[in-house]
């Protein structure tokens, strides 16, 4: 199986896919529902908001009643699950647990769907909270005045986390955490072992300060993978590992997950497994220095570049559809655009595209140096947005234009893969 067939999952407007949510940039460290900014501040509101509270309280507390005392009572089925979710989450080691309420429609009544949004941080890795998007349907109970939930679903955001997969088991390394549902603690360890020679690796490429440490989620099955991400199971068949975050500016500190395709990334072997994780990790050191305005050949491409930066290969051997294309006389014309690193599309198109992304960066780094490349990396991240990024980049940083860079980049595969 080809290495290269996993990279992060871009969303339409410039960050990327997580495990059920767009990663947010604000610290809460307490258990507190915090300040809303779209609910009515009207009694329904606060007794929702209340209800929230103490629910939130309880799962830092892993107080089953207390947690499961917001749900009505007469929900049987939900108090079963949720209190096996309580359960799952038992061994994960929560810094906070929030719940923000965002929407309220049928206030006034006893009955209410109230919009919200989760966040969590897992102590000693994430300076800012995981979120996800949540939708509750409540019942007021007249005798108490009380606001209990019904129901619980994902929001348009959300997808199924981790702990609603099954009883998470944590594995701690020097530089990562990984949690697992249904695989075993030997293979949790292997992974861990293989995350913390990777952190490393990308630290030594990467000329900036990052987190330097990593969280891996490793789900069941590739179609737990794909309900994390809330997208088909199709998509991620034969992709090893995904990095999920949203892209920010540098003063953000945005929280990422590593997820691995257990059946996937267990085909590869060991140079194969190390190049996936060093790739998905570069994607975390990388993060606050890419935005919106980085096109997706220079994220993956500079991604794959630190990834095989110290690898004993020719190009070759790192390239071989595009290899095969360059001597049959197929030469791209153009560099990979965003589309062609869909995962739904041909396995072949989407390798040529993170082989072509690669030699970009390479020429990059060979041509003008890898000063260049990461103050190239930087510049383009920088940009207020997408149009001119490129263009205005490569005047600055490497004097050139994206017309020459292109004709540059299209001799550097026919020397190099010809």
């Amino acid at each position: 199986m080809a290495d290269r067939r996993r990279t992060a999952r871009r969303g339409r407007n410039g960050g990327r896919r997580t495990a059920g949510a767009l990663l947010a940039g604000l610290l809460f460290a307490s258990a507190c529902a915090a300040p809303d900014d779209g609910a009515a501040p009207d009694s329904t509101a606060r007794g929702i908001r209340a209800t929230l509270d103490r629910r939130a309280a309880a799962v830092l507390e892993h107080d089953a009643d207390a947690f499961l005392a917001a749900i009505d009572p007469r929900a049987t089925g939900l108090r079963t699950a949720q209190r096996r979710e309580l359960d799952n989450l038992a061994d994960v080691p929560l810094s906070s647990w929030t719940y923000r309420l965002t929407d309220v429609t049928g206030q006034g009544t006893d009955r209410a769907t109230a919009d919200i949004q989760l966040r969590y941080r897992i102590k000693g890795y994430d300076a800012a909270p995981v979120t996800a998007d949540r939708v509750l349907d409540l019942r007021r109970d007249s005798a108490d005045d009380r606001w209990y939930i019904v129901g619980d679903r994902a929001g348009k955001d959300g997808g199924r986390q981790l702990w609603q997969q099954g009883d998470v088991q944590v594995v701690g390394g020097k530089h990562s955490l990984v949690l697992g549902v249904g695989r075993t603690e030997q293979e949790l360890h292997r992974i861990a072992r293989a995350a913390d020679r990777a952190v490393p690796a990308v630290s030594d490429t990467w000329p900036e300060r990052w987190a330097g440490r990593v969280v891996v989620l490793v789900p069941h099955t590739v179609q737990d993978m794909a309900d994390l991400l809330g997208s088909p199971a199709a998509n991620y068949r034969g992709i090893a590992a995904v990095t999920t975050g949203q892209t920010g500016g540098e003063d953000r500190a945005p929280a990422d997950r590593v997820i691995v395709n257990p059946q996937a990334y267990g085909m590869l072997g060991t140079f194969g497994q190390r190049i996936v994780l060093t790739h998905e990790i570069t994607h975390v050191a990388t993060r606050a220095r890419t935005s919106a305005a980085t096109p997706t050949w220079l994220s993956e491409g500079f991604a794959d570049w630190a990834a095989y930066r110290a690898e004993d290969r020719t190009a070759a051997q790192t390239a071989p559809e595009l290899a095969g294309a360059v001597l049959r006389g197929d030469l791209p014309a153009e560099l990979p655009t965003d589309e062609d690193f869909g995962f739904a599309g041909d396995a072949a198109r989407l390798a040529r595209a993170y082989e072509g992304a690669w030699m970009a960066c390479e020429l990059i780094a060979d041509h003008w140096g890898e000063e260049k490349l990461f103050a190239f990396y930087r510049a383009v991240g920088g940009h207020s947005g997408r149009d001119g990024a490129v263009e205005q980049a490569m005047q600055e940083v490497l004097s050139t234009t994206p017309q020459d860079f292109t004709a540059r980049w299209r001799e550097y595969l026919r020397s190099r893969l010809g």
